[in-house]
């Protein structure tokens, strides 16, 4: 049959598989209202600049704000220039500037949900950056962040991570920056699973310790503090500190595992969403979160629930790979022509890896155009020599 394809499968077998068994998701119409849902998202590579696409990859920008145009029309807010747009990974802050100033001009034209991560991603770690510098490069990122009339996401900064001593220095450096910015912002703590030059954040190996801290950086400082995301991956982790947080502060979870329930919540509370899953699979979470809204848990479970062997099999180890995901899904649904990333990033990922994606993707109802979808997962397999 047409959509019949012939998926190379572990150990030199192949799956004969036909998608587009699954019903479509029914995609909302009003605005979403019990969570705030933001999605972190990709970035469109250009496939014909002609530049290094390792060292110098270039974006399609109408390509790219299309795709936010696409997530603002599902009621999703957009977190901008985040590690899900290869931040730090093929996305340097020159370019990030033109993206985040490009993304918050578009978000203002259309009414839709916006903000920005500022790091210290221009300046270079090492053990002989000082704090100063480390706070100077924080001062400036988040400068241009609100000249633009943005909201800030403060990132984690691998730089602080070379350089800090002990806890105090963290306290030092955000307690300086927390105090300087108009607006509350959100603060982003990322696991090293997602970075590992982020090992030791908060000046402790011990997850347990490093909260404490972070906890005593945003009880001092409430006022300026929107929330927290925190993507450790550790479901019991985040809902520990959650319970902990100042009635003021939000918890957005950027757990990519377990993220149905922690939305969902519990008798104490519940998370927001702030998750680079949400770019692959924003029909489903939009839906799940309406569902949510009129007080339907047995939709929002049946929506979501269909999601997480797919959110794990994108984020499995090497979790940092997630990127070539979130792309090749984008690619599958004809958000995007081609399935080319910056740095060439589409190659972190073995055709094996893409062919279980297909799968669950279509499993979970989200090939939102199967005949499309099959045609292009038969010119990945061509490429592939399959």
């Amino acid at each position: 049959m047409a959509n019949t394809l012939y998926l190379p499968q572990a150990g030199g077998t192949r799956l004969t598989y036909e998608p587009g068994h699954a019903a479509p998701i029914e995609l909302p119409t009003a605005p979403l209202k019990s969570r705030i849902a933001f999605s972190a998202a990709h970035v469109v590579a250009d496939p014909f600049a002609d530049a290094d696409p390792i060292n110098n990859g270039q974006i399609d920008w109408e390509g790219t704000l299309a795709y936010r145009r696409h997530l603002w029309s599902l009621g999703l807010s957009i977190a901008e220039a985040m590690d899900t747009a290869q931040r730090g990974m093929g996305l340097n802050w020159e370019r990030a500037k033109e993206l985040i100033r490009r993304s918050t001009a578009e978000a203002r034209a259309v009414g839709g949900g916006i903000a920005s991560g500022a790091g210290t991603d221009h300046l270079v770690p090492g053990p002989n950056v000082t704090l100063e510098q480390v706070e100077a490069a924080y001062e400036e990122q988040c400068s241009f962040v609100e000249e633009q009339g943005g909201r800030i996401i403060l990132m984690a900064s691998r730089a602080l991570a070379a350089c800090a001593k002990g806890p105090e220095d963290y306290v030092r450096v955000y307690g300086k920056i927390l105090s300087q910015v108009k607006e509350p912002v959100i603060l982003h703590w990322l696991g090293d699973m997602f970075d590992p030059q982020l090992a030791g954040y908060w000046g402790h190996k011990d997850v347990n310790a490093a909260m404490d801290v972070c906890l005593d950086v945003i009880r001092a400082h409430a006022d300026k503090v929107d929330g927290i995301k925190i993507s450790l991956l550790d479901a019991d982790k985040e809902i520990v500190m959650r319970r902990q947080l100042p009635a003021s502060v939000k918890m957005y979870t950027g757990d990519d595992f377990n993220y149905p329930d922690l939305i969902r919540g519990d008798e104490h509370g519940f998370s927001h969403a702030l998750l680079g899953i949400f770019d692959a699979i924003a029909p489903a979470a939009a839906a799940a979160i309406h569902a949510l809204d009129n007080g339907d848990i047995k939709r929002y479970d049946a929506l979501l629930e269909k999601t997480v062997p797919l959110s794990r099999h994108i984020f499995q180890k090497p979790t940092y790979a997630y990127k070539t995901g979130i792309v090749f899904m984008a690619y599958l649904n004809g958000h995007q022509s081609h399935f080319r990333m910056i740095g060439g990033a589409e190659g972190q990922r073995s055709v094996i890896h893409l062919s279980e994606l297909f799968v669950l993707a279509d499993q979970a109802g989200l090939l939102v155009n199967p005949d499309l979808a099959t045609e292009r997962m038969r010119l990945v397999l061509k490429l592939a020599g399959a």
